[in-house]
């Protein structure tokens, strides 16, 4: 037999790609703590630990609106199945944390869904689960957005503004109220 044949089966890894976005993060520098657009091996018995006490935290987000430990990720696998799974828990008891249309108050946990939004304060995360086999470790791999991953979210007006573009509050109605008429109806 040749080496090649008496070679190990290679061990596929999970994977956690981050994608991490701030409006400030060029002024404040709130990532330069992150090592982006690198694998980095996670023991599978340890839990990735996010926020900003550096002695606790592997991921640190230089920030003082950000708690000692924000939120942490614990590697699994689901009961009676080959399947490998994150938890994701709130540390926090001053922000909520968003994960997808789910809010997480202090100490709630869900399971991380395999491609979401991670969202608390200004910080957005775009969170994605790459399978694998590894029983023994896990990795992250972490970006930067250059740009908003949710859309901006546009406050409604308080007044309607009709098709014209002319806002109705800059010529006053001078006591008429609007009528109501049906199609069918004739004026």
């Amino acid at each position: 037999m040749t080496s090649f044949e008496e070679a190990e089966t290679e061990e596929t890894v999970t994977c956690l790609h981050m994608t991490f976005y701030h409006p400030c993060q060029d002024n404040k520098m709130m990532f330069r703590c992150l090592n982006f657009c690198k694998r980095e091996q996670v023991r599978a018995d340890e839990v990735a630990k996010f926020g900003r006490d550096s002695n606790v935290c592997h991921y640190n987000l230089m920030d003082t609106r950000v708690s000692r430990i924000q939120f942490s990720l614990q590697f699994y696998r689901k009961l009676n199945s080959s399947q490998f799974c994150f938890e994701i828990k709130n540390m926090s008891k001053k922000t909520k944390l968003i994960v997808d249309q789910t809010e997480l108050g202090y100490l709630n946990k869900i399971d991380l869904p395999w491609k979401c939004i991670i969202c608390f304060g200004d910080y957005q995360i775009l969170a994605e689960v790459q399978e694998g086999e590894s029983v023994d470790y896990f990795e992250t791999h972490l970006h930067l957005a250059q740009a908003p991953i949710l859309q901006e979210r546009c406050l409604p007006s308080l007044q309607p503004i009709p098709e014209n573009g002319v806002s109705s509050s800059l010529f006053p109605s001078q006591g008429k109220s609007p009528i109501e008429i049906d199609e069918n109806e004739s004026c």
